[in-house]
């Protein structure tokens, strides 16, 4: 099993900045993908960011050219750089990890979630 921890959010002012890490721990063979969804108050949890082993990324257009995700995967670590925030960004940030055994099976584990809040 995989367990995710999560750290960076916070409080911060429209146009501030913050840095979500989220570090996996456990019985990993090897991590598929890594990303990040948010869940606002009365909303569905959404796609955020996510990055393959291979580095490739994808991004929610709401957040295109303001957040980038990165990852190490030497200490199975993801990262969401948020620039530029907005009032609208205010959510819980979750961090989702997609893994395997070594077989064909893949599974996913997901944080327990950190609030990002921007005032305006």
């Amino acid at each position: 099993q995989v367990q995710l921890v999560e750290s960076g959010g916070g409080l911060v002012q429209a146009g501030g900045s913050l840095r979500l890490s989220c570090a996996a721990s456990g019985s990993i063979f090897s991590i598929n993908a890594m990303g990040w969804y948010r869940q606002a108050p009365g909303k569905q949890r959404g796609l955020v960011a996510t990055i393959t082993s291979g580095g490739s990324t994808n991004y929610a257009d709401s957040v295109k050219d303001r957040f980038t995700i990165s990852r190490d995967n030497a200490k199975n670590t993801v990262y969401l750089q948020m620039n530029s925030l907005k009032p609208e960004d205010t959510a819980v940030y979750y961090c989702k990890v997609i893994y395997n055994y070594g077989g064909p099976y893949a599974y996913d584990s997901w944080g327990q979630g950190t609030q990002v809040t921007v005032s305006s």
